[in-house]
């Protein structure tokens, strides 16, 4: 078992990550912690630790490079297991043991995450945007469910998955580019077949503040963001040229509807149940037609680009009603 730590100025929160990474109660085997670009006080703490835990092994880059970090972890790993943890976060003491007993319960996961605890990092509350994203991630308790948010956000917590090291390297690691590479690897693995599961427990603590990249980062804008999925669903569910329809004739629907057909996918019609909408084109010339006129499978793949609270739900309840089954006839996006 390996635990990946990447650094980049982290120096008033690296102290706690890695305490909580030596109180395991299922030990790791090594710990790399990849400093990445540091200028402040975070290689002094990390030497610190190495100092006294001989597992501590220091993988030391000048620039600013997460992407390649991750990757030199990646290839050094000796354990036949990797864990991810962030520098501003905190492992509950079983996790380790019991994302490990969980791998080796379900030997066809290729990895596994849990529910995980959201903070601001002086401990008051996180932020809204930060909550709702996390409350959604606690509800996808099942391979199934993961693999089937996949296109709305990153549906697994990076730095509360463990993986086997093997699938990682299979898939070449994180790739580089104008995306954020942890939703990039789900895409990849869960698009070729792989399974996560679920650990019950909360057993990551994931400390929100003003700097995470989510935030800092344009890689992790909404147009970014739908890019990527855009691109993977061209590469995957709308392979081959099939056609698809759009659920949803608001800023979301529209831009699916947009993005998609600049990529040359045939999209035939955007649905809504709003009538003042029916009978209009969107995105170019792509017609609005009434959500009543919907009726079973027929090859082609529905998005679901609704973003009232509950209207997807509701909408998939509506087309199973039909006979549509969700990951073959119909899948949410963002």
């Amino acid at each position: 078992m390996t635990v990946v730590v990447p650094v980049h100025q982290a120096g008033a929160t690296l102290d706690e990550a890695l305490a909580s990474v030596a109180v395991q109660t299922r030990p790791a085997d090594e710990v790399l912690v990849a400093l990445n670009g540091c200028t402040d006080e975070s290689a002094e703490i990390a030497r610190r630790y190495a100092a006294r835990d001989r597992r501590i092994v220091l993988l030391e880059r000048p620039e600013a490079d997460l992407v390649g970090a991750l990757n030199d972890a990646i290839e050094q790993a000796r354990g036949s297991l990797l864990a991810r943890l962030d520098a501003d976060d905190v492992m509950a003491p079983d996790r380790l043991r019991l994302q490990v007993e969980a791998l080796d319960r379900h030997r066809d996961w290729v990895g596994v995450t849990s529910r995980v605890r959201c903070e601001a990092v002086d401990g008051g509350a996180p932020g809204r945007g930060m909550s709702r994203y996390v409350d959604w991630l606690n509800g996808l308790t099942t391979p199934e469910a993961i693999a089937h948010a996949r296109f709305i956000d990153s549906p697994l917590c990076q730095p509360a998955v463990t993986m086997r090291t093997s699938a990682l390297r299979e898939a070449g690691g994180y790739h580089r580019g104008g995306f954020a590479e942890d939703h990039d690897l789900w895409l990849r693995l869960i698009g070729a077949g792989a399974r996560f599961g679920v650990v019950p427990e909360p057993l990551l603590t994931w400390r929100d503040h003003p700097g995470r990249l989510t935030r800092a980062d344009p890689r992790f804008s909404a147009a970014r963001r739908r890019a990527l999925v855009h691109r993977h669903l061209v590469a995957g569910p709308l392979a081959r040229g099939r056609r698809c329809r759009v659920w949803g004739a608001g800023r979301y629907g529209k831009a699916h509807a947009r993005g998609l057909r600049a990529l040359g996918v045939p999209v035939d019609d955007v649905i809504d149940v709003d009538p003042r909408k029916v009978g209009r084109e969107v995105a170019g010339g792509v017609p609005v037609v009434d959500a009543r006129a919907v009726g079973p499978p027929d090859g082609r793949l529905v998005l679901l680009a609704v973003a009232s609270r509950g209207a997807r739900e509701v909408v998939s309840a509506r087309l199973e009603a039909l006979g549509h089954v969700i990951g073959r006839d119909f899948l949410p996006v963002q």
